[in-house]
């Protein structure tokens, strides 16, 4: 690609991802090539490049926003609680105090702030657990998922389920207080939760849609 094409298809993809998490583009959307590139004033090309590199992240298929399946929701969280209960262990034996004050500070915003800031909170408390690792493999798999993790839970408004934080506050302070067997077990727990919630509300919307 030339500059000039590499700074749009950039420019591109951040621009429609972004639509697309925020839910500005819903669910189910066709998304055109000429549309898109008359809305943003560019040429088709980096939008077309743009659109490929995010129906491989799983947010588009068939060039329509992507709805995800019952099995592709059991398939991540599957992969979820491997290695985020891997993560939650390691954590209780080597996380560093400043990562327990983010943790806490997520619960924190889950609890008081918007609906935008409670569902990026939710998403930073996992986030902060993975990273902690270390693992440059662990990470990269997760981050692989992200955007269609990102998507599920703005789909089904997961940082409304019940007892979700209070979940959150029992993995910390198990954490906290080195217990790296209890930080695994609660944090699978959780995540089976998130799962079934997922599913239930997937299976609702996809029946209304």
């Amino acid at each position: 690609m030339k500059k000039k094409e590499v700074h749009n298809y950039d420019y591109a993809y951040e621009y429609i991802r972004d639509q697309i998490l925020n839910g500005k583009i819903e669910p189910q959307t066709k998304l055109t090539e000429a549309k898109l590139a008359e809305e943003l004033n560019i040429s088709r090309t980096p939008i077309r490049s743009a659109m490929s590199k995010l129906e491989q992240e799983g947010l588009i298929k068939d060039k329509h926003v992507y709805i995800p399946t019952e099995n592709d929701i059991r398939n991540i969280f599957q992969v979820r609680m491997l290695l985020e209960g891997y993560a939650a262990k390691f954590c209780a034996t080597y996380i560093s105090e400043e990562s327990l004050e983010k943790l806490e500070q997520c619960i924190t915003i889950a609890r008081t702030g918007s609906t935008s800031e409670q569902l990026e909170a939710n998403f930073q408390f996992h986030q902060i657990i993975v990273d902690e690792t270390n693992n440059s493999e662990i990470t990269r798999i997760i981050d692989r998922m992200q955007s269609i993790i990102y998507l599920l839970r703005r789909i089904v408004t997961l940082q409304k389920r019940p007892h979700l934080v209070d979940e959150h506050e029992e993995i910390v302070q198990a954490i906290r207080e080195g217990d790296g067997e209890r930080a695994e077990m609660l944090i699978n727990q959780h995540l089976q939760k998130d799962l079934e919630f997922s599913r239930t509300k997937i299976a609702i919307f996809n029946k209304n849609n």
